[in-house]
């Protein structure tokens, strides 16, 4: 009875209790730039259609390019017959026929790109990432830097083995090179560097227009139909805009021989860079403004 009462009388001790009124404790882990980057990197890398896409686009670049070297022919581009792949008027060198699956897996790098970005509004993952990050900027940034380096590198190394694979099937021919020869090694890394910015420009599209379809219809629009649909212009108008469009741009980044009609590679990369640039500030205003 005597410890029954001791517990009926005790009364609990509020000192330890937490006051409601006290600044709350900050966390130890901040968000900060470097975090969400690594956040990016491994949902990146998570992905089953990351490692896909991005073997395919590899993949086309090196096969086209390859089939484009043993099946061209001098002599039925010179009769005026039917080239092999590749050996159009615009490829008349070994690096433009190495570089003709550029024209695919464009497509493929731009894709990953968009899906990367508007997956996640598809899914309703967007609402777990900006709470987690409510600036919600470095979640553009992040998704750009992690596409953009992975598809350039890779995509460099598809360009490099599509020329050396298909090197010799033109043994003989007046158009082969060697990676030794002037601008052979710039046209191949520029190769690279123009389906990075896709690659980019895709993650743009997504996070602006927040559709996986819309964006990838934006994407084949703006880079494929778009200078088709241009030749519709008269042609003073299609001679001064068409450099100026981004996938002919693009392809003066990678040409061995800057044509009489196009940019130079380096106006050609500040001009699709600038294209780039505009699709992201666009994604930023609507990431900012509006909600997820």
């Amino acid at each position: 009875m005597p410890a029954l009462a001791s517990r009926r009388n005790r009364r609990p001790d509020l000192s330890a209790a937490p006051d409601p009124t006290a600044p709350a404790t900050p966390s130890p882990y901040k968000v900060t730039g470097a975090r969400v980057l690594r956040s990016e990197w491994a949902k990146f890398w998570s992905l089953r259609s990351s490692w896909i896409t991005l073997g395919v686009a590899v993949f086309l670049l090196v096969l086209f390019g390859t089939i484009a070297g043993y099946t061209y022919s001098a002599d039925a581009v010179a009769s005026g017959g039917p080239p092999g792949p590749g050996s159009g008027s615009g490829d008349s060198d070994a690096v433009g026929l190495a570089l003709t699956g550029v024209s695919f897996a464009q497509l493929a790098v731009g894709v990953l790109g968009v899906l990367l970005a508007a997956g996640e509004y598809s899914t309703g993952m967007i609402r777990s990432t900006l709470a987690a990050v409510p600036r919600r900027l470095p979640v553009l940034w992040s998704k750009a830097a992690v596409i953009g380096p992975i598809a350039l590198v890779l995509t460099t190394l598809g360009a490099l083995a599509a020329f050396q694979l298909g090197t010799p099937g033109l043994d003989g021919e007046k158009i082969a090179l060697s990676l030794a020869d002037d601008g052979v090694l710039r046209s191949l890394a520029g190769a690279g560097l123009y389906l990075g910015l896709v690659a980019v420009f895709g993650v743009a599209l997504g996070m602006l227009l927040r559709s996986s379809a819309g964006a990838i219809a934006a994407l084949v629009g703006v880079l494929l139909i778009l200078p088709g649909l241009a030749s519709l212009l008269p042609d003073s108008w299609y001679d001064t805009l068409s450099p100026y469009f981004p996938s002919n741009a693009g392809s003066a980044v990678y040409a061995l021989h800057q044509s009489s009609d196009a940019l130079s590679p380096g106006a050609g990369l500040a001009v699709f860079a600038g294209w780039v640039a505009l699709a992201l500030a666009g994604a930023a205003y609507r990431l900012t403004r509006t909600d997820a």
